[in-house]
């Protein structure tokens, strides 16, 4: 019996590194590695050694013949992949093995590697893989510091509270926290100084802002950034209990993103299937005396384009409340005779949506393609949402989901186009470097930042072997410099 991946895949290849008979794909040194949705196992390959799920942080992956309910169509997808592509060896080599890489030793430290001090800026998965990388393939010793006093970054308020075992990676990571070699500063503004106390810093701070849609009435009250909605409902100390007014019945989400369906899926869940997880205790009791009714998932393009992942759209699919918007016949020609996350929309029900009428009963998600914001109307806040071919949703919540981009960090270079720090590499300058979406860009999922945070680390290392980094200050003073007694 072959293993499956599931759902909640972080595609941090921990899976690929154990697996005794190359079996799972994409790795990391080829081509489409971070670009899928997840990674795969090769069913005519898996020996069936159970490795790979014990390596999994996020408790992604089980016996195919294990799986059940809406989990029971990822044997299914796993071997699709491997269908779909010609990856096995020629016939010389025994058919049920892939091709290896050859060996690749792209660090070389010498034997008298002196021990750096290094600053990571960031408890995200980008910060916590560059520690991760620092403390167990280097002797240098670390500062971790983050502004906020609970760890996690986007791990503790940027997943969903429905996906505990997507959340689970976050144990990985704090088991760094107690590193001999490591000191975690909580808590703590961190800003230019802590280049003279280190060898080198790596800011890993995110990309925390919405990206503009550039369309009027934007800013009316009513109209919020999906990371306010996000932040909100998992309990971010920077949202206030009430930053989220459910009194609307109908909200419209702009965007086809996994926040978009992670905010839809939220808003119209049973309150009582979210009790006892990682939600805000504030936001479940708004969420218990909602009104909303319907939330209506905005995609500028089509279904064959979305930008969700499929098994996002699986999960929202699977609970049964989800309704295609059939408008456009291209929405109907796509989902009959297409393939991909299209095809995932064939059983579910379709109907044109009269928009001059209230929401029904019940709660209910609809995906509506094809369809732009081109205004959000209203006098003292968001009423109505004006769209493409002049169709007006009336609506009383409006979910800016349309991406994120980085802000400025203190005393680094900024690009304003795309939002990051001019990098290469990681490298700002050698001795200050950044990685994760601050480097490139919202892009990619948790595990995607493991291999950035390598390359970052790699460009930290080469400069520090060059003799290229910085002469620091002496280290002592650090707490008094962190602003910390």
């Amino acid at each position: 019996m072959a293993f499956a991946i599931t759902q909640t895949c972080c595609a941090d290849a921990s899976c690929v590194s154990v697996c005794p008979v190359n079996c799972i794909h994409p790795t990391p040194d080829e081509p489409d590695f971070g670009t899928t949705d997840m990674l795969y196992v090769d069913p005519d390959t898996c020996i069936d050694c159970g490795a790979c799920a014990d390596a999994c942080p996020v408790d992604a992956i089980f016996p195919a013949g294990a799986l059940t309910g809406p989990l029971a169509v990822y044997p299914e997808i796993n071997a699709e992949y491997y269908a779909e592509r010609d990856v096995l060896t020629e016939a010389t080599v025994a058919p049920n093995f892939h091709r290896w890489a050859p060996p690749s030793f792209a660090r070389i430290l010498p034997s008298d590697f002196a021990p750096l001090d290094v600053a990571v800026v960031g408890t995200g998965p980008a910060g916590m893989y560059a520690v991760e990388d620092l403390l167990l393939h280097t002797n240098s010793r670390v500062t971790l510091i983050d502004r906020l006093a609970d760890p996690g970054g986007l791990v503790r308020y940027g997943v969903a509270p429905d996906h505990p075992s997507t959340k689970k990676i976050g144990e990985t990571f704090a088991r760094f926290h107690d590193h001999p070699r490591l000191r975690l500063r909580l808590g703590v503004e961190a800003g230019p100084e802590l280049a003279a106390r280190h060898d080198a810093v790596i800011w890993a701070v995110g990309a925390t802002e919405a990206r503009p849609l550039g369309i009027p009435g934007e800013d009316l009250p009513g109209s919020l950034p999906a990371a306010s909605v996000v932040g909100w409902y998992n309990g971010h100390p920077d949202l206030e209990p009430d930053a989220v007014d459910l009194s609307a019945e109908r909200v419209v989400v702009v965007g086809t993103g996994n926040v978009a369906l992670d905010v839809a899926r939220i808003l119209t869940a049973d309150p009582a299937t979210l009790a006892g997880t990682s939600l805000a205790p504030a936001a479940l009791a708004r969420l218990r005396s909602s009104k909303v009714r319907e939330v209506v998932v905005l995609a500028r393009r089509g279904p064959e384009d979305a930008a969700y992942t499929r098994s996002e759209l699986l999960a929202l699919a699977a609970r049964g409340n989800l309704v295609v918007d059939d408008h456009d016949p291209r929405i109907t020609a796509a989902i009959d005779g297409g393939a991909g996350k299209a095809a995932l929309l064939r059983d579910v029900p379709r109907e044109a949506v009269d928009w001059s009428s209230p929401p029904p009963d019940g709660r209910r998600v609809v995906l509506r393609f094809h369809s732009s914001p081109v205004e959000f109307t209203g006098d003292t806040e968001v009423r109505s949402v004006l769209t493409t071919g002049g169709v007006e949703i009336p609506a009383g919540r409006v979910v800016r989901a349309a991406g994120f981009r980085g802000a400025p960090v203190p005393g680094l270079p900024f690009d304003a186009g795309t939002g990051t720090v001019p990098n290469e590499s990681g490298r700002v300058a050698p001795g200050t470097y950044v990685a994760g979406w601050i480097k490139r860009g919202p892009s990619g999922g948790i595990g995607t930042n493991k291999a950035c945070a390598r390359e970052t680390v790699g460009a930290l290392l080469e400069d520090a072997v060059a003799g290229r980094l910085r002469t620091r200050a002496p280290r002592r003073g650090l707490a008094r410099v962190l602003g910390r007694a």
